[in-house]
């Protein structure tokens, strides 16, 4: 495999796509992964002759190794792949809080664990968690958990993997990714001090800057148009 200089776990599609689709304008090499390896390869070769698809099941930590076997020297790591859940205590599904907590909490640490060897000393890690953890809605228990664990983690990762710099990135709703469009979000507008929902470009934007600015570490940052603030 081509040596990557950026790697985007889950990277086909959403913000994870778009993030990729950045770096390779930026003229670097990317790997982007899915759960479908087929698929990611066709997504690679749609965004650019420089990325690279392979398939990534973060719910099956146990295949993350062999799966990344093939990825050279890495300076960026952004891991994007989500899975959303509709969780309640009182008929609370065991099983779907497993896979979510499987893939966001150790899938996220074993592809880390999996690379460290592989990034450079000024490489930098983007883990991406939501709003979720500081504004609970209904049905969040196992979300809002999760992404709560994902800033615990951040701030080991930054204190273990010096002088390796590890953010997260935590977003509001965003009005044009493929999950948002078409839903009912006024009451969402009404309550962001902006006026509007944050876009997919911003959420790059903000990636970008984590991954980048050498100052950034151990950060959470909220990406939400101060919807927070209200």
């Amino acid at each position: 495999m081509t040596e990557a200089s950026v790697v985007v776990i889950g990277g086909t599609s959403g913000i994870g796509r778009e993030l990729a689709e950045e770096y390779l304008r930026r003229g670097r090499h990317v790997v982007i992964s899915g759960r479908d390896p087929a698929r990611a390869e066709k997504i690679a070769a749609e965004i650019g002759a420089d990325a690279i698809g392979i398939g990534v099941d973060l719910a099956e930590p146990e295949t993350i190794a062999d799966a990344l076997g093939g990825i050279g020297e890495v300076t960026r790591l952004a891991i994007t792949a989500i899975e959303r859940d509709v969780n309640r205590i009182a008929d609370y599904d065991r099983l779907s809080a497993q896979r979510l907590v499987t893939l966001k909490l150790v899938g996220y640490a074993e592809v880390v664990h999996t690379l460290t060897a592989r990034l450079r000393d000024d490489a930098s890690i983007l883990l991406f968690g939501g709003l979720a953890k500081e504004r609970p809605y209904e049905g969040s228990t196992t979300v809002s958990t999760v992404n709560g664990g994902v800033s615990g983690m951040v701030h080991t990762l930054a204190c273990e993997l010096a002088p390796i710099r590890v953010n997260a990135l935590h977003p509001g709703i965003v009005g044009d990714s493929p999950y948002w469009v078409g839903k009912s979000l006024d009451a969402v507008v009404a309550r962001t001090p902006i006026g509007r929902l944050v876009t997919m470009r911003e959420v790059v934007e903000a990636s970008v800057f984590l991954l980048e600015c050498g100052g950034m570490n151990g950060a959470d940052l909220f990406v939400d148009g101060g919807w927070l603030l209200r």
